[in-house]
């Protein structure tokens, strides 16, 4: 019984956490403080009373309307608070009430933020990747599976791997292809998860991002201008990474020296 209280409760931490990382993702591209004023709906712009300001709850008695103005509320509100949640209390089963349990909270939280925003306004605020880079090579002394030169060649290779190919293709194809919000991003990545996870994310990021571009390309009409934000795929391959990404790694590696 008190297994599932604890999970419940790391879900409505995550939910309530996830209603504060909307604020961050509408208001730090527009360089509003995330602090003051307190949270208002985006049409009429009236303050939202506490008990209309649950997570996913005041979405669902609301049918997804403001109670003032009767505007529409993006999905979008409940779906990172859900999302939130979820991923919480997917690394609650996985590292239980632990240190690492509060690290990798940070970490996928920063993902969470960096993701929408990039896909919103395709930049890659520098207090959160610079700042998480920095926060992951911080935290590496005190993690006891993870050491400081670990996160020290993530970052190398991560920051070192995505320049090389941004200058190459800028080389060939005379235009920018990647963003330097990208390059530390996963310089970010490697101070968390190492040069393998740096390997992981950008192979994987990659080939998640070939399978949902392409069809977005064709349906734009607009060939490889058509420009899609990098950072999603490699924050959610990043994720995968962190909860299946060893065994994956281990399987492709036996699969390789048996053939």
């Amino acid at each position: 019984m008190l297994n599932y209280f604890i999970q419940t409760v790391v879900f409505a931490f995550g939910a309530v956490l996830g209603s504060f990382f909307n604020v961050c993702i509408y208001r730090m591209p527009r360089n509003k403080s995330i602090i003051r004023p307190p949270s208002a709906c985006p049409h009429c712009e009236k303050p939202i009373k506490f008990y209309d300001n649950i997570p996913i709850v005041s979405y669902i008695i609301l049918g997804g309307k403001c109670r003032n103005c009767g505007a529409r509320i993006s999905i979008r509100y409940p779906l990172v608070e859900l999302i939130t949640a979820v991923l919480f209390l997917m690394l609650y089963r996985k590292y239980s009430l632990s240190y690492q349990l509060g690290f990798q909270m940070f970490f996928v939280s920063l993902l969470i933020i960096i993701s929408f925003i990039d896909y919103d306004f395709q930049i890659i605020p520098d207090v959160l990747s610079i700042g998480g880079l920095i926060a992951g090579m911080i935290i590496s002394f005190a993690r006891p599976d993870f050491r400081f030169i670990d996160s020290l060649y993530g970052v190398l290779l991560g920051g070192g791997v995505l320049f090389v190919i941004a200058y190459g293709y800028k080389l060939i194809a005379k235009r920018e292809g990647m963003g330097g919000g990208d390059i530390k991003l996963l310089a970010m990545l490697g101070s968390f998860l190492g040069y393998k996870g740096v390997i992981f994310s950008l192979v994987g990021g990659s080939i998640i991002g070939t399978i949902v571009g392409i069809p977005l390309m064709i349906m734009k009409g607009e060939g490889t201008k058509y420009a899609i934000p990098f950072g999603p795929f490699l924050a959610l391959s990043a994720v995968l990474y962190l909860f299946v990404g060893h065994n994956i790694v281990f399987k492709f590696t036996q699969f390789i020296f048996h053939a």
